[in-house]
């Protein structure tokens, strides 16, 4: 840390509200006891800049420690430690030394901050598979829809066809019979089934509006 950023938890800049630039990279120093670390963030609730600084030394490599053992991912360990020195800064004043001591509370904050990133974590990823399992049954479901309508379509289209119009159509398109075998089945000449066939399809093509 240099100079200036001892000075000021705002890092260079000087700015108030944000912990010096390099949370969660340098490791916490042989310093005061617990009691005297209360005394630091007493100091630091009434805005003293020097004492964030020895406060911020003294607790980051174990912040980023415990961090780093819930979160696992290591940037993101690093920007949920700014954060919990952060919490630090602008909440020092809420520090009881009748509730425990300095170093459970910056601790307590940091357990909180990590666990409510895994848990933010997660939920992002729950919703990703949710809109993808969304997406995949509409795709189903659509196309499903679709194949119906298609079918009842071509059966509204084929009801409007003569008799042996819909017959050899049905028999050639669906059945896979050839002319002279559709011929041979609606016992009629191959020339008619040809003609029937013909009209049929034209007549289809029209009532669905694709070319056939």
């Amino acid at each position: 840390m240099t100079e200036g950023q001892r000075r000021s938890p705002g890092g260079p800049s000087g700015r108030p509200g944000q912990p010096p630039a390099g949370a969660g990279r340098r490791h916490a120093r042989s310093g005061p006891g617990p009691d005297q670390l209360g005394a630091l963030l007493g100091r630091v609730a009434r805005g003293d800049q020097d004492a964030y600084a020895a406060v911020y030394d003294r607790t980051a490599g174990q912040v980023l420690g415990l961090v780093r053992s819930i979160v696992r991912d290591p940037a993101q360990s690093e920007e949920v430690t700014q954060e919990v020195l952060l919490d630090v800064w602008r909440s020092a004043s809420r520090f009881d030394a009748e509730l425990g001591s300095a170093a459970a509370w910056v601790m307590t904050l940091a357990h909180r901050r990590a666990v409510d990133r895994v848990r933010s974590e997660q939920k992002a990823a729950e919703r990703e598979m949710r809109v993808a399992s969304s997406a995949v049954a509409y795709d189903e479901v659509a196309e499903a829809v679709e194949a119906r309508l298609d079918r009842e379509r071509v059966r509204r289209c084929l009801g409007s066809l003569t008799e042996l119009q819909r017959e050899s159509v049905t028999l050639a398109y669906y059945g896979g019979y050839t002319y002279r075998e559709v011929a041979g089945l609606l016992g009629v000449a191959i020339g008619t089934v040809k003609t029937r066939m013909r009209d049929g399809l034209i007549r289809l093509r029209d009532c669905l509006g694709v070319d056939l």
